[in-house]
């Protein structure tokens, strides 16, 4: 057993599943994909260690806004963000420290 695994995350984004699955969608392009997803796909990220930053859906993280998800950004879990359905991910990306790799 393995008391490290390694992962090549420089920032952990913690996103509530449950928040997600109420508002059924919201995000993205054509507004049809829960946060995480979306925000992944918007930042060019893969998914699991081997991705630059890590985007985590989590069991409830128990705020339950109406009409937004419960988003933590692991190196400033004080304050937790509520994302509401249609936000600009350019500028949440930018909140929460994570800068989308260059098209091209």
């Amino acid at each position: 057993m393995k008391d490290i695994v390694r992962s090549n995350w420089d920032h952990a984004v913690l996103v509530c599943r449950k928040c997600s699955k109420k508002l059924d969608g919201g995000f993205g392009r054509d507004g049809d994909e829960r946060l995480a997803r979306a925000l992944r796909r918007h930042l060019s990220l893969k998914k699991g260690r081997k991705a630059a930053t890590g985007i985590v859906e989590v069991n409830c993280l128990g705020v339950c806004p109406k009409g937004a998800v419960t988003v933590v950004n692991g190196a400033q879990a004080r304050e937790w963000l509520l994302v509401r359905p249609g936000a600009d991910l350019d500028a949440l990306a930018s909140h929460l420290g994570l800068v989308p790799k260059p098209s091209g």
